[in-house]
């Protein structure tokens, strides 16, 4: 790949630990083709600043991408890392997405607290998950349980786990994956996850060719 003459490149994502950790995996996934330094931007979206409104009922939307999207338009920053399942349904005009990563474990999990384990919960136990599909692939487990809403960062849906808020939470093994989380007790989920889970996506601006090709090597499509 010819070499750029970039220095470093602003790359803006959210400002969780686990967006953070993703924009570390796009950084190293780069390193074997020289790549420029990267300085990283944090971008509260919509979805980082309301964290009461229940994901449930929601489409493909921009809910959290929305904020770092503008900044990326406007020549705040360079590219953008998303979630690639977070992608509306169509990318805002004059962005188009540079790679598409393979990617992690594409499932979902419930983890439970130290101690417990999905098949000893106790009857009517809580699960707490942010999507109805999710609800749908446990309830298929075990009809007695109930459900409630979650929101937040997985560390603050762990919190939540070890507070007693739920007696199980669901989420992406990917994110467990990612922040080392591994060790927690949890039970994987087999069946058909959200489009694109487990999976990032670099954005940036249609007309930028240099930085589009610096991308290309991670796209997997």
């Amino acid at each position: 790949m010819k070499q750029s003459n970039i220095s470093y490149i602003k790359v803006g994502g959210r400002p969780s630990p686990l967006s953070i950790r993703q924009m570390e995996e796009i950084e190293q996934a780069l390193l074997p083709f020289s790549p420029p330094a990267f300085l990283k931007v944090f971008v509260d979206t919509a979805g980082d600043r309301d964290k009461t409104s229940s994901l449930r009922p929601l489409e493909k939307t921009n809910f959290f991408t929305d904020a770092i999207d503008e900044a990326l338009l406007k020549g705040e920053i360079d590219v953008a890392v998303h979630s690639a399942k977070d992608l509306p349904e169509s990318l805002p005009v004059g962005l188009k997405i540079f790679a598409l990563t393979k990617g992690l474990d594409p499932r979902d999990a419930i983890v439970t607290r130290e101690g417990e384990s999905f098949w000893t919960l106790p009857q009517g136990a809580i699960i707490a998950t942010s999507s109805l599909h999710r609800e749908e692939m446990v309830r298929k487990l075990r009809e007695d349980l109930r459900f409630r809403d979650l929101r937040g960062t997985i560390d603050e849906r762990l919190h939540l786990l070890e507070i007693g808020y739920a007696d199980g939470i669901v989420v992406a093994l990917a994110a467990l994956i990612r922040l080392n989380l591994t060790h927690l007790p949890h039970l994987i989920l087999e069946e058909e996850t959200a489009p694109l889970q487990g999976k990032l996506a670099v954005v940036g601006r249609e007309q930028d060719e240099e930085l589009e090709t610096l991308f290309r090597p991670l796209d997997s499509r």
